[in-house]
């Protein structure tokens, strides 16, 4: 796959509405031609022990980024006319439609591919989460778990594998 955008939410919580960071990486021709990375105040505003515990996250963290609304009108003309990947699309599809219908937002229906599916085909991988997968096909992922180090994981997964 040359042309798509690769994509991260992390959550405040277990709602799929409380995105509150995304990350984006824009592959054009095969190459990294953007990068784009936001804080979102999240809806519902709360965090759970467990997410922080993952992102690190916080809502003093989030307390004054803009609402999705707001982070989407950036992204939107980026993703224009590509497909999305995500690693592990259930979630992250999840997240964008859930988000989508809390602030009444038109979904465009994305095309949307997955590399944690795809990655199901390697032999030899003890198992599919996005650092083992990456490690695999040679990138080193630093900072996992921020969205837009995840979804540059994601972008290098595609390349090789979709």
């Amino acid at each position: 796959m040359d042309n798509f955008a690769a994509i991260d939410f992390e959550t405040a919580n277990n709602e799929r509405t409380s995105i509150c960071s995304v990350g984006v990486i824009i592959v054009r021709d095969g190459e990294i031609a953007d990068r784009f990375y936001s804080l979102v105040h999240p809806e519902p505003d709360y965090y759970l022990y467990w997410n922080t515990r993952i992102h690190g996250l916080t809502q003093e963290d989030t307390a004054h980024a803009p609402v999705f609304s707001e982070v989407w009108k950036q992204i939107a003309p980026k993703i224009e006319g590509l497909p999305l990947v995500a690693h592990n699309k259930a979630f992250d599809e999840g997240c964008l439609k859930a988000v989508f219908r809390t602030y009444c937002m038109d979904y465009p229906d994305y095309e949307f591919h997955c590399t944690y599916q795809a990655s199901r085909k390697l032999k030899g991988l003890r198992n599919h989460q996005l650092h083992t997968v990456a490690g695999f096909l040679g990138f080193e992922l630093k900072n996992h778990h921020h969205a837009l180090a995840d979804a540059e994981a994601c972008a290098w997964i595609a390349r090789r594998i979709l």
